[in-house]
């Protein structure tokens, strides 16, 4: 299932269901049935429509949303050899851990909130009638390295915008993670009928600044002394791409 795909489900007990899943990741189905009260009959039944409309598939034991987002891809680098694949609910404590550590070194106040957020959530993905989010990981080993997230409100007169996050463990950097993982994230974006992904950083952050620059990305604005960094006021560098 895409991310731009209508949520419709002609059963108030199926989309009862399949808000369950989507708020809680993963779920076991036994667990699942028995609290939302539903019989155990007609749980079955609803639940096997939801498979057959690709709304839900079960993974490990586990109900989870489909979401439609590609295959594992390889890559390797003089000395390194990495994947980058579409996240799943098992990569949260990776994710957070390396969205914290990322955030912490370089000031990245929106990486930050979005940690936070799926912390406190406790739930990556997300496809509901209000928002979208997406993540991609790359892995050494199946250690989470680097990330790419994005999210989109559900409002029409937003609906052809994305936000993204992307960052890389610095013991990892100097291989050509962060170009693949932006590259995916776009893609992804591009293929889902967004037109414009956008993003902001501290000024301070020249780092992320040139990548992006790099990657033709372009300011859009700056807003003088928009955060307050140690004592000090930074501005905010609001940088964009048009897919």
């Amino acid at each position: 299932m895409a991310l731009r795909d209508t949520l419709e489900f002609g059963h108030a007990d199926r989309k009862q269901i399949y808000e369950y899943v989507e708020r809680h990741g993963a779920v076991d189905p036994d667990e699942a049935q028995d609290r939302l009260g539903i019989d155990p009959g007609g749980f079955r039944h609803h639940v096997a429509i939801l498979k057959r409309d690709g709304r839900l598939e079960e993974k490990d034991g586990t109900l989870r949303v489909t979401i439609d987002a590609g295959a594992k891809e390889e890559y390797r680098s003089a000395d390194l050899e990495f994947h980058i694949r579409p996240a799943r609910q098992e990569d949260l404590s990776g994710i957070i851990g390396a969205i914290r550590q990322v955030a912490e070194e370089r000031t990245y106040i929106e990486a930050e909130s979005v940690a936070d957020e799926i912390d406190h959530e406790e739930t990556l993905l997300r496809h509901n009638e209000l928002e979208s989010r997406m993540f991609f990981v790359a892995t050494v080993d199946g250690e989470v390295v680097g990330w790419v997230h994005l999210h989109a409100p559900e409002l029409e007169k937003l609906s052809h915008t994305a936000e993204l996050t992307v960052g890389v463990l610095e013991g990892y950097r100097g291989h050509g993670i962060g170009s693949h993982l932006l590259s995916r994230g776009l893609e992804w974006a591009a293929s889902n009928g967004y037109e414009k992904v956008y993003q902001s950083v501290p000024s301070t952050n020249e780092d992320a600044i040139e990548f992006l620059e790099e990657h033709d990305w372009e300011t859009e604005a700056v807003r003088e002394n928009h955060y307050k960094l140690n004592g000090h006021y930074v501005d905010e560098v609001m940088m964009a791409v048009e897919l």
